[in-house]
């Protein structure tokens, strides 16, 4: 499954949005992990945005870094680098969410959605693969290598992580982006 589709899929499951109780049934909840074993959660979080611009930013990145992850993968492991791609995209949905599910396991108040943890790892792979190509964000004119826009990125998501609030899972982000690094 290329990139591309896996965006299609990805834009697909939005439906999940237009029922809050499909939606609460597959958010990202770690009580309902807890009691009720409800282990897809994992997964089905990863395919829910709390809105467009969510999903664009997400789908952004995956598209961006995406295609040359899977064509370096394919480079370095033949045919088979486009399905060791596929499965550390979605490892990653699973190994990112690990230290928030241990952190919340009995907060009932606590909820997670989104892909930015597998995007990370797929971002994160990127700079592990390209360490020296130029990178920086959306709107500012600057570029830096991956390697530093990497730990930059870390240092400022775990500063983020510590401070709290926001309504972003920035633990996530840095789990998502090591998973990237390890996987490879």
């Amino acid at each position: 499954m290329s990139l591309l589709q896996l965006s299609r899929l990805q834009n697909g499951c939005q439906w999940f949005r237009a029922k809050a109780s499909a939606r609460y049934q597959n958010v990202f909840d770690p009580p309902a992990v807890t009691y009720q074993k409800q282990w897809y959660r994992f997964f089905t979080s990863g395919f829910l945005h709390a809105d467009y611009i969510h999903l664009a930013f997400n789908m952004y990145g995956l598209y961006i870094f995406g295609k040359y992850v899977e064509l370096d993968f394919m480079r370095l492991f033949g045919d088979f680098g486009r399905i060791l791609y596929l499965v550390m995209y979605i490892l990653a949905l699973f190994f990112c969410l690990l230290p928030t599910y241990s952190q919340h396991k009995t907060n009932s108040s606590y909820r997670s959605l989104g892909a930015s943890g597998a995007v990370s790892a797929v971002i994160f792979a990127f700079i592990l693969l390209n360490p020296l190509v130029p990178m920086g964000l959306l709107f500012i004119p600057f570029r830096i290598p991956g390697f530093a826009f990497g730990l930059l990125f870390l240092v400022i998501s775990s500063f983020l992580d510590k401070r709290g609030g926001g309504n972003v899972n920035h633990s996530a982000h840095i789990w998502g982006a090591l998973f990237g690094v390890a996987f490879l």
